[in-house]
Formats: structure tokens, sequence, C-alpha cells
């Protein structure tokens, strides 16, 4: 990669040392350009002009989405964000009283509140598959419970990356278990899409969700559901309007046969060609060489953070992406985050650009932290476009924080 050139594409990179990609990334100058070009031809012709202005613009983000899944275009639907595209894949699937869901211990709460709302309403029973020795899902206990004769297992979902720390869950082993047993695979890819390769294929999964404003670098406010073509029949939305679905008759309706039955009629064009761009800008570097660069700066900032006296690094996992989670002390996450963004010295004035990076809590994810040490720690997020220079400048700032502590009492 030419660092240079991808830092020169990011104009964020002049103002802030951002480390919080697992929130929401920098996004280069094609996203934004794609973004405002459509706005401004909003602004000058219409809404309903521009959209069919961008029609083939639009259609043709399909297919990137495809093509970062190595999945086909009817099978994707274009939605408002992550959660929504979960939510809609997730309350389509024809539960019955019985039915089993098995989850991870790092399930993200959105997720798992979905999941407790269904058991609510139907009576699915939910059930944690445990961790194994490296700390993410057993692939031989969710075997075991996948087998088991008292077990009408649904549906498995599982965050491929959870929010809270660098854990890569092992979903190919996972797909490989729940396919051949004719159980339902829902990956929550909101982490992993545009951090690593992802080819649903390979995956096993039957569905996939992501964001377009974390590791892809897209703007806010779009997302994307994957549903394999052959389960798409059984799927009924959770509502529906004249996109999803066409009016034949008073008293009936027939849904879309692909994946756009999840999505609605209004939509944010301008959002979505930046997602689009967003997509085509991580292919053209192509993902080996995304996940190999980020992999690395992390692994890099993970042992820097360990060797700091005083420091606690929380990820654990075979494998460890890009969020690196750590604490100081006994000290607030949240004092943390504020001091690197006030980024001050250790006499208490303020130097440099911010360092951005955020906080993960109990509340996000209250199986994990059941055994942890702590509720709370402070999230800091590589990606590509991050330097060696900037990791070395979060480090030294880390460590000063660490060894003059009056600087987070205030």
């Amino acid at each position: 990669m030419d660092l240079d050139a991808l830092r020169a594409d990011t104009p964020g990179c002049a103002t802030v040392l951002h480390l919080n990609n697992a929130g929401a990334a920098l996004m280069p100058r094609p996203v934004y350009e794609a973004q405002t070009a459509h706005l401004a031809r909003e602004y000058a012709i219409g809404g309903y002009e521009a959209k069919d202005e961008a029609h083939e613009r639009v259609e043709a983000v399909y297919g990137s989405i495809a093509r970062l899944l190595h999945a086909q275009p009817h099978e994707i639907a274009i939605v408002e964000n992550a959660t929504r595209a979960f939510d809609m894949g997730f309350h389509a699937i024809p539960f019955a009283p019985g039915d089993v869901i098995l989850t991870s211990v790092a399930e993200y709460a959105s997720n798992y509140l979905a999941y407790l709302r269904m058991a609510e309403q139907v009576g699915v029973v939910v059930r944690v598959v445990p961790n194994d020795a490296h700390g993410q899902l057993d692939t031989m206990g969710l075997a075991t419970l996948l087998d088991n004769p008292g077990h009408r297992v649904r549906l498995v979902a599982v965050s491929h990356i959870p929010t809270q720390s660098g854990l890569v869950q092992p979903a190919a082993a996972i797909g490989a278990l729940t396919r051949p047993r004719g159980v339902l695979f829902f990956l929550d890819a909101t982490q992993s899409a545009g951090h690593l390769p992802l080819d649903v294929a390979a995956l096993g999964c039957d569905l996939l969700c992501s964001t377009g404003r974390k590791y892809l670098r897209g703007p806010r406010g779009v997302g994307f559901l994957y549903a394999r073509a052959a389960i798409i029949p059984t799927l009924h939305p959770p509502f529906i309007d004249l996109h999803a679905a066409t009016w034949i008759g008073s008293d009936a309706y027939e849904l879309r046969p692909d994946a756009r039955r999840f999505e609605n009629w209004e939509s944010n064009i301008a959002a979505t060609l930046g997602l689009g761009a967003a997509i085509d800008y991580a292919l053209a570097l192509g993902l080996d060489a995304i996940w190999d660069r980020v992999h690395a700066l992390a692994a890099r900032l993970r042992a820097g953070l360990a060797a700091i006296p005083g420091v606690a690094v929380h990820d654990r996992g075979a494998t460890l992406g890009g969020i690196v989670t750590f604490t100081i002390g006994g000290h607030d996450p949240e004092r943390i985050k504020d001091a690197l963004r006030l980024r001050r010295d250790r006499q208490g004035t303020a130097t440099a650009r911010p360092i951005n990076v955020s906080t993960s809590t109990f509340r996000g994810a209250l199986h994990d932290f059941a055994d942890r040490p702590v509720q709370a720690w402070v999230r800091s997020s590589v990606h590509y476009y991050n330097s060696e220079q900037e990791l070395d400048e979060f480090l030294a700032i880390v460590e000063t924080l660490a060894r003059h502590p009056h600087l987070l009492a205030t």
C-alpha cells in the first residue's frame, strides 16, 4: 500500500489521530465526493429527479456489495444501518415455540435484545454457547448443542467481530457445522466488513448484515443485508411497503422474489452512492492486503500497550483483529478517552491534534464482561491508513497518562 497516497486521500488524517475506526472510520475523498455530488444534484434538480438520474449508479452498488461478499446482487438489500439489516433478517425467520437460538458469549446487546424479544413473543429458547480456552466460541460445544436431541436449533447467530474487543470468531467453522444440519446461520459482520475478506459461501452463512461507516469507510446511515437466495422465499419481513411487495388484489399481495423484499421505498441515495464508493475503494486495495496491514498494526499496538507499566490489554481469542482494548490502572475509561482527545502534556497544557478512541462497557455485552476484572475499557481501533508513527505517538501519550495519572483527574 502507498501509505502517503492513502493518507493524502483522507484529509482527516491531518486533523486527528483517528483510532476509532470501529466506531466510524475516516472517509476517503471519493466517498465524500460521491455523496456531495449527488446532494448537489438534489439541490439543483430535485430529489426524485436526481434519483432517476443516478439509477444506474445506485444499481451498481448492489454489484459492489455482492463482489465484497462473493454473493449475487439479487441476494443484497440496502437499508438504513446494520441494526435495521439484522432486525429485518432476524424477524423474517418463521420461529415456532420451543425453537432454540444459539449465540456467543461476546454477542452484541442489540442483537441479544432481539433474541429476548422473540423469546417473549413466540417462546423461543435462547442459549449461549460457552467459550473455548482461547476465549472464542467453542465449536466443539456448538456441535454438541446442535446434535442434542432435546434441542430444536433453528438459528445460530454470532457477531463475527464483537463491538467490545479484538476477537475474531471462527465463523467458517461455525458455518461448517450449521449448513449440513440445516440450521440457519446469521453472521453479524458489522465490524468485519472492510476489515478482513468475506466470502459467504466459504463462511457458510445464510444471512449477513453490516454497516457502511466502520471498516468500509463509508457514510453513516446506510447498511446492507445479505440473504442466501435459496432461503429468501422462506423469509417474511416484519413489515413491507409498495417497494418490498406488490399489491395484487384487495386482500392479497406478493413479496419481491429477491432480497429487496427487506428494503423500503424511501432511502438515502447520497449515502447509498457513498457506500458504493467506499466498497469500490476497498476492493481496489484488496481485502487481503487490508487485513494484513490492519492485523499487523493492531499487533504492534497491542504489544506496545502491554509493555507499559500500569496498562492492561483485554483482548482474547485465537485470532485478533484491529480492535485493541485496554485500561490504565483503575481509571475511568471515559476520562482516558477525554484526556486523549484533549491531548495535554504533563503540565496540563493542550498540545497537538486530538486522538479519537471510544469506550466499551458491560452494557454492550453482558455475558462477555461477566468474568472480566473490569466493567469498561478503552477501545482503540486501527485501520490501514494509520501510520506506525501515529501508533508510536499514541503509545507515548498513553505511557504519559499511566506515569502521570493526575492528568486523568480533571
